[in-house]
């Protein structure tokens, strides 16, 4: 959650700052005015309770001296106690509203996010595609590489769309043989890239409320996550998840900082708001696997963390030799928790579309201090900063692959850095 202290600092300053991420200024007063309430009826309650603690030593004195005013003592000490409950009860209910509307407010949208509304806002920075760097021209697709995924999947028995949804519904998609390994293959090829630096990690594949909570995905997005009610668990919708609050409740060492993580999971999402809407093949699946990475880092070095990131998912994308898009998202469509995210989108001919694959997002201090993960400076404690991105998101990838390595006969050839990881395998052929 955002700083309460820097909105009671600066409430026309975090007032406006939300603003361009369209939060009505009229909510963040809201918020201060309950912040202020709150307040005085903690100060409310603590005089109440102070005059009840007086009180009670005078009853405690009279009695010890037989007084014949320690009966009216005692009557006056049970009234202000009771008015002291009552002005606690109060306390709770204005504390708890308050506490619920600033888990509600989205992060302060970093000063170098682009202004804009929606994602028809966002700023393309650069592109890339192979043979750039030779100072080659963009590629130009041919008309066998222009057929979607789920045809040359269908083609080829990689992909069974239809026993997935037999299985489990629509939108949980099947792979099969070479499909299957593909997959397998691009998880360990991004795992291997990352241990040189980030510690890998297997998380479960569910999460307890608090620990949603933790990164802004609960309460706000409750509606697209799996929730299993008797038990309190939700299903992970990314590794990002269980990764912040891996620390959650500790203190850490600054000379251990930055400390960075990688996990390949499963991811699980309802799409609830996506409806008929880009839902053939893989362009949207409510399950897919994705290698996460993330990192609890000092604030005044989140930029390094950060570029390192976005620096490894596009070096896989390059590895891959896929032509992909940097965007800078703008603070219209900024994640909940994220105060700034930079999106990458592999072109994918088949579908003649753009697909996003991988969001590297900086968040501040919001959710650590949801997550309550600090560390020492000094003689006091400070909030860390997080950082994490896709490195990368597999079912896209899979799709742009299978339609940018198609050949003439039909069969897709494998890019070379995956060959190791397929037993020397480099084109994937219709199954005899």
């Amino acid at each position: 959650m955002i700083d309460l202290v820097q909105l009671r600092r600066e409430p026309d300053e975090v007032g406006a700052a939300l603003a361009r991420r369209g939060v009505d200024e009229s909510s963040v007063r809201e918020v201060v005015a309950l912040d202020v309430e709150h307040r005085r009826l903690l100060q409310e309650a603590e005089s109440l309770r102070a005059r009840v603690k007086e009180l009670s030593r005078r009853v405690g004195e009279a009695r010890k001296n037989k007084e014949a005013d320690a009966d009216q003592l005692q009557s006056e000490a049970r009234e202000l106690s009771d008015l002291e409950r009552e002005a606690r009860q109060r306390c709770d209910e204005v504390g708890e509203n308050l506490r619920a509307r600033l888990l509600q407010l989205p992060n302060v949208p970093s000063p170098e996010t682009p202004d804009g509304r929606d994602e028809n806002d966002n700023v393309e920075v650069r592109r890339w595609w192979p043979g750039m760097e030779d100072d080659q021209p963009p590629v130009e697709y041919a008309e066998w590489q222009r057929r979607p995924h789920w045809d040359v999947a269908m083609d080829l028995g990689i992909l069974d769309l239809e026993t997935g949804a037999k299985l489990a519904g629509s939108m949980f998609p099947l792979f099969r043989g070479d499909g299957a390994r593909l997959l397998r293959a691009l998880t360990a090829f991004a795992l291997d890239r990352h241990r040189d630096a980030y510690e890998e990690i297997r998380p479960p594949s569910v999460a307890l409320t608090e620990t949603m909570m933790s990164t802004g995905h609960l309460p706000k997005s409750a509606d697209d996550m799996y929730e299993i009610p008797r038990d309190d668990l939700w299903l992970i919708p990314t590794a990002e998840v269980p990764l912040t609050s891996l620390r959650r409740g500790e203190i850490l060492d600054p000379d251990q900082l930055p400390l960075r993580y990688t996990a390949a999971t499963a991811c699980f999402r309802r799409e609830a708001g996506a409806a008929g809407r880009d839902t053939r093949g893989l362009l949207r699946v409510h399950e897919f696997d994705k290698v996460e990475l993330f990192a609890y880092c000092h604030p005044d070095h989140w930029r390094e963390a950060f570029d390192d990131v976005l620096a490894r998912a596009e070096g896989l994308l390059r590895a891959l030799r896929l032509t992909y898009r940097v965007l800078d998202l703008c603070a219209g469509d900024l994640g909940t928790s994220s105060a700034r995210t930079v999106d990458l989108e592999v072109y994918s001919p088949g579908v003649d579309r753009w697909l996003e694959v991988s969001s590297v997002s900086w968040f501040r201090d919001f959710q650590a201090r949801r997550a309550n993960v600090r560390f020492r400076e000094g003689d006091s404690t400070r909030f860390v900063n997080t950082v994490n991105g896709s490195a990368l998101a597999w079912a896209r990838i899979w799709a742009a692959l299978v339609e940018t390595g198609r050949r003439p006969d039909g069969s897709v050839e494998i890019p070379e850095v995956l060959s190791g990881y397929l037993g020397g395998q480099r084109v994937i052929e219709a199954r005899a």
